[in-house]
């Protein structure tokens, strides 16, 4: 996959700036968090590390928590400011006299592609709505196998590529205006490819109703979900692409309300024995019997 089409830095910097009210706008994220948590009802897994790739604000925390109590949880995220938001502080006079400590999993500013984990220290890699910020999911994919133990757990969702199919058909000004979203069975040889065995995709379709476009782009910017892509329009629309938007847009509009679809991606997969070393040698295991 080619590299260069999604601007990193402007990822993080939606983040950051939306990170002081996140808590009041990431109510899809937990949707979407909730649906995920429910199909841990399916594997069996009992980690004694967990690592929320792209955790935000840490919005997932509680679940697996409640879920897991015996697991530290580590959480990770590209934007400082959605760590530190989210994060429980001590009172003010403890931390004068230096005492306790700030409560809560460990959270690290790191990049999803540079994990700054030991190989085989994790036993459950969860993410949660971040494939479709990176520009190549591929690498990440391939950090978390590192990351996890042999018989550990990959659990991720992200959008896919009928997400707002009504904004892009809406602008003809030739920029992006969503994120590119990969296809589930891309990311399912993706996984392969990384080494992971079992890998196990669905999706659902999420439609969400807006009462006009600009109420829409209010939740996607409060939410730092505007898009990021380098072929975005970097200046100002012009007024004529905005009306043709917005006329485009409205009729598409059923029972008084505009509509916003939202493709979820589902993915999970099992770290598996290697059986082939680095070097592509083949790795032969022999079981031999005990001598009594």
């Amino acid at each position: 996959m080619s590299a260069g089409f999604v601007d990193q830095h402007q990822v993080g910097r939606r983040f950051s700036k939306a990170a002081a009210s996140y808590g009041e706008a990431d109510f899809f994220a937990r949707e979407v968090d909730r649906r995920m948590q429910e199909r841990l009802d399916y594997v069996k897994v009992e980690p004694k590390r967990i690592l929320d790739l792209g955790c935000s604000r840490g919005g997932s925390f509680p679940g697996l928590a409640e879920r897991y109590p015996a697991a530290e949880v580590i959480g990770l995220d590209i934007s400082p400011a959605m760590l530190g938001t989210g994060q429980t502080q001590r009172p003010g006079w403890q931390r004068w006299l230096g005492l306790g400590k700030a409560s809560g999993p460990l959270r690290l500013a790191a990049d999803a592609a540079k994990l700054p984990l030991k190989a085989r220290s994790t036993a459950l890699v969860w993410s949660n709505l971040l494939l479709h910020w990176l520009d190549d999911p591929l690498p990440a994919l391939a950090e978390a196998h590192r990351v996890l133990e042999v018989g550990g757990l990959l659990m991720f969702s992200t959008l896919g590529p009928d997400s707002l199919r009504e904004l892009r058909t809406a602008f003809a000004d030739g920029y992006a205006h969503t994120q590119r979203f990969i296809d589930m069975h891309d990311l399912g040889d993706m996984l392969v490819g990384c080494g992971f065995a079992d890998p196990v995709m669905d999706m659902e379709v999420i439609t969400l109703t807006y009462d006009d476009l600009d109420a829409m782009f209010a939740e996607l910017r409060a939410a730092g979900s505007a898009c990021a892509m380098k072929a975005r329009r970097h200046g100002l629309t012009g007024r004529g692409s905005w009306e043709a938007a917005r006329l485009a847009y409205e009729g598409l509009r059923r029972d008084g309300k505009l509509p916003a679809t939202f493709e979820i991606v589902y993915g999970h997969a099992w770290k598996a024995e290697a059986k082939q070393a680095p070097d592509g040698r083949a790795i032969v295991r022999f079981d031999l019997p005990r001598q009594k």
